[in-house]
């Protein structure tokens, strides 16, 4: 047995509401890049073992991510997701609703670049970030993160093996390009503790000294 279906079968088994989102995933037409399980159940522990209150994702998707992320929220916390596209957002809240917590989740419509910005200027700060949307905009999405952080915050980000595709010199894409970019900014800033777990296509984690 593979090491993630060992992990996934022991340890990250998904209750009968996530299964049902799952499984109409590729019914309804979204791409096949939600959060693997296992990925979901850290994420839902670094909520839990951060204490995070406030939680930023970037990316939302079908909302299955946001699941993972809302159950490890205490009573009182708030999610709030950035998604650029309105049909995923429509899917992602019949999808927490399911899951009975729309009351934890709010989605924003637009590219997060932009909201970012608004929410800075808008005095807003989170103590936990996932990062998981257009990887040519990583690295801006990463300083962006920083700037929206309380002292100690966790900034964590999917993809960071981009499938494998980081390792191949020959592949150039400015995707590709962002990614491998992104893991040096993660390695090197002074501000932040980092590494990548090798869970799913390689999960960042980053934790602000200051």
């Amino acid at each position: 047995m593979k090491r993630e279906a060992y992990v996934r079968e022991r340890f990250a088994q998904e209750d009968p509401v996530l299964q049902s989102i799952r499984d109409e995933h590729g019914q309804r037409g979204l791409p096949p890049i939600a959060v693997p399980p296992e990925t979901g159940k850290i994420l839902k522990m670094l909520v839990q073992i951060s204490g995070a209150r406030q939680v930023l994702e970037i990316g939302g998707l079908a909302g299955i991510s946001a699941i993972w992320m809302a159950r490890g929220l205490p009573s009182g916390g708030d999610l709030l997701s950035l998604e650029a596209n309105p049909k995923h957002i429509a899917i992602a809240e019949e999808n927490l609703r399911k899951a009975g917590l729309s009351d934890r989740v709010r989605y924003r419509l637009g590219e997060a670049g932009p909201i970012m910005d608004t929410l800075f200027e808008e005095g807003h700060r989170f103590d936990f970030f996932f990062i998981d949307a257009d990887k040519e905009n990583y690295p801006r999405y990463l300083e962006q993160a920083i700037r929206l952080s309380r002292p100690g915050a966790v900034i964590t980000l999917d993809n960071l093996f981009f499938h494998d595709r980081i390792f191949d010199s020959d592949r150039q894409e400015a995707s590709v390009e962002a990614i491998r970019e992104t893991n040096r900014l993660l390695a090197k800033d002074d501000r932040l503790d980092s590494t990548i777990l090798p869970v799913g296509d390689g999960l960042g984690v980053a934790r602000l000294r200051f």
